[in-house]
């Protein structure tokens, strides 16, 4: 891959007919994803810079920093479809993500795969309401919002060269078992489960998309099975789409109490994000919470028809994680 980023002739990359799938990144939607391959009875490679605790039996683990592009190509060799499920720090996005997607494109290329690229919707920027659809132009205006939008415009420019072929599946909200760090996760189900007030960061009253892992995991497998999938963006289905507030009732229901919220506003995290960078990116994407966050996944289910999770059994598989380990001490 040239150092400017512009996209050339294409590699001599040939597809392996093995059905190898790659799964970059073992998080928790990584994990999940992995699970979901392996039920499907796919042959499955997990490519991660450490070692983890505990992967699924039959599951082969590359230790590799996909930030140097030759390490990259070898962890994926052979591989028939790749999947994007690398992060990097919050607090260090614009600067650490695009160099971990460079070296899946490299991967890619190399090896002739389908990427099947995971993306959050952060690319949009605030839509007054509306809901979102794959047709929403990239206007995000802020520092995490460009970067994600820069990263999504660099995997069509390959694609559209003929350099790689890729998909993007697109989620809101991360939430499930293991799920720790997100909006709902350590601080409103852990909370909830220890009788403490969830933490939230504005209006819990508007309508709301959260996307329940395992779901995320079935599109994204199926995205990379289906040849009608490629070179566009996929909206993963979820659960039905509530008030943050209606799915706390949920979270209530299960826990057996009240679950009560303390509200964090846009001041209070301004103050706070002069000192802690935590706080500083969660304001810049305090919109979300301000407005109706609605994902439309009309063109998924359309296409492919999917089976997701109910809400409230996502809810309760939620809190039954969190109960287990112990999260209320």
């Amino acid at each position: 891959m040239p150092d400017d980023d512009t996209p050339s002739t294409p590699d001599n990359a040939t597809r392996d007919d093995s059905s190898l799938h790659v799964v970059c990144g073992f998080g928790q939607v990584g994990r999940a994803l992995v699970v979901q391959l392996v039920s499907e009875g796919k042959s499955v490679r997990v490519v991660t810079h450490h070692q983890p605790s505990a992967p699924p039996n039959g599951v082969e683990i590359r230790v590799a920093d996909v930030t140097d592009e030759a390490a990259a190509r070898r962890a994926a060799s052979g591989a028939s479809v790749i999947y994007q499920c690398l992060n990097a720090p919050y607090t260090q996005w614009p600067t650490l993500f695009p160099p971990l997607q460079k070296g899946v494109i490299a991967a890619a290329q190399q090896t002739g795969a389908l990427l099947v690229s995971l993306e959050n919707v952060y690319g949009y920027g605030p839509t007054d309401g509306r809901a979102m659809t794959e047709e929403l132009a990239l206007h995000s205006t802020t520092t995490k919002g460009r970067a994600r939008a820069a990263m999504t415009e660099q995997l069509f420019r390959y694609s559209d060269a003929g350099r790689i072929r890729m998909t993007i599946g697109r989620a809101a909200d991360f939430f499930g078992a293991g799920v720790t760090d997100s909006t709902l996760g350590e601080r409103v189900f852990a909370h909830a489960v220890g009788k403490k007030k969830a933490d939230f960061v504005g209006n819990p009253r508007l309508l709301h998309t959260y996307s329940y892992v395992p779901d995320i995991a079935r599109g994204l497998a199926t995205l990379g099975e289906e040849e009608r999938a490629v070179g566009e963006v996929w909206h993963l289905p979820g659960p039905e789409t509530v008030t943050t507030r209606e799915l706390l009732d949920l979270v209530a229901l299960r826990v057996g109490h009240p679950v009560d919220i303390r509200v964090v506003g846009k001041p209070l995290l301004a103050l706070l994000g002069l000192v802690n960078p935590l706080m500083k990116g969660l304001a810049e994407m305090s919109y979300e919470f301000d407005e109706p966050f609605v994902l439309d996944t009309t063109k998924f289910q359309s296409t492919f028809g999917t089976r997701v999770t109910p809400l409230k059994v996502a809810v309760d598989e939620t809190v039954a994680w969190y109960q287990s380990r112990g999260s209320g001490k």
